[in-house]
């Protein structure tokens, strides 16, 4: 299980580490750079615009990826997405400025952001099952949250290689090509991931439904025609999520350097230290999923969300180091109490025969809801001098839909569901 789990991991850092170098990229430099015609909030919204390309394509990449999980196993799922993810993301670090080849250069972003989405949009399902599937019952929650500290780990990976560079280069250099290295470097991680997956078996409940011949022939037809409500709901459930670590990540980074003159080495740091926190959390929220239940987490970490937006906004708007890490690690905290758990709560959630596919899709379908349009929203709402508190009422309307598509969902947890149905019948009359 270890060596599965850190085969899980390992390949979603890399993902998501080529997913997180173009959002952080967006946020310092892109505008300037592919959109130069545009006034400076301009280009940070058609930059950020591009980001949000990649979540459109990321249900797409679940359909198309889960179907291959779903019909010809998981194994060939986590193999074809990273490399897809990696050649995407070197090639984005290739694009000519404007400034070289005019409007094909934001053209050429939009093209290879839409084919990192699609290679991330079947990297969850596939990571996730790996490890969902082959753990013991009573240890589900734990082992299905290596692929969860991916995105931690993936996102340290990118800024803190941003934040080397961003240190030791000048402005200008980091602008005419030291923004590029990180891209260039997915190159080399995605091949690695691909050495470590190699090897990596089949779950046991893939075998089993290829053996007694009951694999989907359609699994997306299946998932939307007989589980569309399922899917609705944790499409919802996991908006949250998404809408807050890229307010965190992503959004805040622009609005700290742009609105308040935060250096960006200051701002980068504030935030890694609040995702290495939220990362190294993970695995004990999963724990306590697996003795209590995921709905309880789940609920309590979109609460949380709700009520910590307004003083996010409020410690940034500061622009102290301390007080703005505190709030950006307050956010992350209330998220990862949720997402620590929906590693086994979403597969747990849908049979196995389609498993692959409603789990992926439900999974990036919260990516569009919560992660597509934050930055792009949550800048256009911060444009002014006042403190921005429509973005805090945004993303706390985005936890609140989140709550209640949570509040109905059922428990998933199977030694929770026989406790709880053991105590009914006992309570029942004879």
């Amino acid at each position: 299980m270890l060596r599965l789990a850190l085969a899980s991991l390992i390949g979603t850092a890399i993902e998501f580490y080529d997913f997180f170098v173009y959002g952080t990229a967006a946020a310092l430099v892109l505008g300037p750079l592919f959109f130069p015609t545009f006034s400076a909030l301009a280009a940070t919204l058609a930059a950020f615009g591009t980001f949000g390309i990649g979540f459109l394509a990321r249900p797409l990449g679940s359909v198309l990826f889960g179907h291959i999980g779903d019909r010809y196993g998981r194994r060939p799922v986590l193999l074809g997405s990273l490399l897809l993810t990696g050649v995407a993301t070197v090639a984005v670090g290739c694009v000519p400025a404007y400034s070289s080849i005019g409007a094909g250069a934001p053209l050429l972003l939009l093209l290879l952001r839409f084919l990192q989405g699609l290679g991330l949009g079947g990297e969850w399902g596939g990571a996730v099952l790996l490890t969902a599937e082959h753990a013991p019952e009573h240890r589900r929650g734990l082992w299905a949250s290596f692929p969860q500290m991916g995105p931690a780990v993936g996102f340290l990976l990118a800024n803190g290689l941003m934040l080397g560079l961003s240190a030791t280069l000048t402005g200008g250099q980091f602008t005419s090509w030291g923004w590029r290295v990180p891209f260039w470097c997915a190159g080399l991680l995605a091949l690695s991931g691909l050495w470590l997956r190699r090897s990596v078996e089949e779950t046991p409940e893939f075998r089993a439904l290829a053996t007694a011949g009951r694999r989907a022939s359609a699994p997306v037809i299946e998932v939307v025609r007989d589980h569309w409500r399922l899917l609705l709901l944790t499409g919802g459930a996991l908006a949250v999520g998404y809408a807050v670590f890229y307010a965190v990540t992503t959004w805040s980074l622009a609005y700290a350097t742009e609105h308040l003159a935060v250096d960006r080495t200051v701002m980068l740091t504030c935030v890694m230290v609040a995702v290495a926190v939220k990362g190294a959390l993970t695995p004990l929220v999963a724990v306590l999923g697996d003795r209590y239940g995921r709905r309880p987490l789940c609920l309590a970490g979109s609460a949380a969300c709700a009520l910590w937006m307004f003083p996010l906004v409020a410690l940034l708007r500061t622009a102290d180091p301390l007080l703005m890490t505190l709030g950006c690690l307050g956010a992350l905290l209330g998220m990862v109490t949720m997402l620590g758990v929906v590693g086994a709560y979403l597969p747990e959630l849908y049979p196995p025969r389609i498993r692959c596919t409603g789990a992926a899709v439900g999974y990036n379908l919260g990516g569009v809801l919560g992660g597509a349009l934050t930055p792009v929203v949550a800048t256009a709402l911060a444009d002014g001098s006042g403190p921005p508190w429509g973005v805090g009422a945004y993303l706390t309307g985005i936890a609140l839909l989140s709550l209640g598509c949570f509040a109905l969902l059922p428990e998933t947890n199977p030694a929770v569901v026989r406790r709880a149905a053991g105590a009914a019948e006992a309570a029942a009359p004879a």
